[in-house]
């Protein structure tokens, strides 16, 4: 009897910014992942909406996410893609695990503090209950492996927390999530500091390479990436972090090695290199942008996607739902 696929979740918010930093360090991976793994992939609007939001961006933006994953290679027949607002069980079983999640345990979250820091002006219930109803979106699905970079290991962990409270109380109901450690993409830094890694919230657009970038703004922000003085070079992620990063970054986009690329551009002076390692992230995007705006004239199709997708996800997630509320002790529905 062949084993059973073990199933992975992974969630990113629609904010229509994927950066080559998302691609080459994770997305990328993912497609490897399809065959062997049961896969969901959330657009998690619902927690988009912590921050206060324009409906017409959030809805393009949460298109764009979709077109991209699709366009970067996740086969929407194999992988479950979908909206986290389309499937109301996230938000069914967030409210469920609130009333197992302590204020205490939620008040010691890094991504707590830091948001409140950012929006002084908006730190809503929303926000502090964030982590809980990201342990919904895992649980749901009785995930095996969720890919979590250290940002989000504290919500890993507080996930894994409620799900064996519950079970203490009420037996065998959600599978424990484990930290899915896969293949190590590229790490990606800021262009313009390269001590800090590409992040799509960054406030200086210089630093971020986004996937959906034209040609010309791509180029134009690598010419404007932090180097040195030196005007050689060399790998040297220490003494050289800037120049290291844009190596990292065009051995990933060409399949080519450090070695290689040095040997390369041996003799080539700092502006000649920026531009060469531009133009290679133009050319490995540009099937990806082309994609993208095929789907985007085909609504029927992503309609039909999300339809089916949304009939998927439900399933799974309901018959977590309907076990939990038996547990609980609700009326069953009558259907």
């Amino acid at each position: 009897m062949a084993e059973e696929k073990k199933t992975i979740f992974s969630g990113m918010q629609p904010s229509g910014l994927i950066t080559l930093g998302n691609y080459l360090g994770a997305l990328r991976n993912w497609t490897q992942l399809q065959d062997e793994y049961n896969c969901l992939y959330c657009i998690v609007d619902l927690h988009a909406i912590t921050v206060r939001q324009d409906p017409a961006k959030l809805r393009r933006a949460s298109k764009e996410v979709l077109m991209q994953y699709i366009a970067a290679g996740l086969d929407p027949e194999k992988n479950i893609i979908y909206y986290q607002s389309h499937v109301p069980a996230h938000a069914e079983l967030g409210w469920i695990l609130n009333c197992f999640t302590y204020m205490g345990e939620l008040s010691r979250m890094t991504q707590f503090k830091e948001k409140s820091q950012k929006h002084a002006d908006n730190i809503n219930a929303g926000l502090f209950t964030y982590p809980v109803l990201m342990a919904a979106d895992i649980l749901l699905y009785q995930t095996d492996l969720v890919p979590v970079g250290e940002d989000q290991r504290q919500h890993l962990e507080i996930a894994r927390d409620i799900a064996g409270r519950f079970n203490n109380l009420y037996g065998d109901v959600f599978r424990i999530p484990e930290a899915y450690i896969g293949k190590v993409g590229a790490r990606v830094m800021a262009l313009q500091q390269p001590d800090k890694k590409m992040s799509k919230s960054d406030e200086n657009k210089n630093n971020t390479v986004a996937l959906l970038d034209e040609p010309a703004v791509i180029l134009s922000k690598f010419k404007k990436a932090m180097t040195d003085s030196e005007n050689e070079v060399r790998y040297d992620p220490e003494q050289k972090p800037g120049v290291s990063n844009l190596l990292n970054i065009y051995c990933a986009v060409t399949d080519k090695t450090i070695a290689e690329a040095e040997r390369e551009f041996a003799n080539s002076g700092y502006g000649n290199f920026k531009v060469a390692v531009g133009e290679a992230v133009v050319e490995k995007l540009e099937p990806i942008q082309k994609k993208v705006a095929e789907l985007d004239k085909n609504k029927d199709y992503l309609d039909q996607i999300i339809a089916m997708n949304t009939e998927r996800a439900s399933a799974i997630a309901y018959k977590t739902l309907r076990k939990v509320q038996k547990k609980l002790g609700f009326v069953p529905r009558v259907r």
